[in-house]
């Protein structure tokens, strides 16, 4: 299930207000600034501080890697 691309323009980090961005195979999105990765279930974003992942935490793809 693909993202929808004018959805995923609007989200920003709900910590820092950053722009995010998409992992490869679409199971997370990505906030360099706070380095912490906001999952994806059945094509939802989950959206939550409290259920973010730090970088060494997540087990999904990554940006640029």
């Amino acid at each position: 299930m693909s993202l929808n691309k004018e959805l995923l323009d609007l989200l920003v980090c709900p910590e820092c207000r950053e722009s995010l961005t998409l992992c490869p195979a679409e199971d997370g999105l990505c906030c360099e600034r706070c380095q912490a990765v906001y999952p994806v279930r059945d094509g939802i974003p989950v959206m939550l501080v409290s259920d973010r992942l730090g970088l060494d935490e997540w087990n999904g793809s990554l940006p640029g890697k």
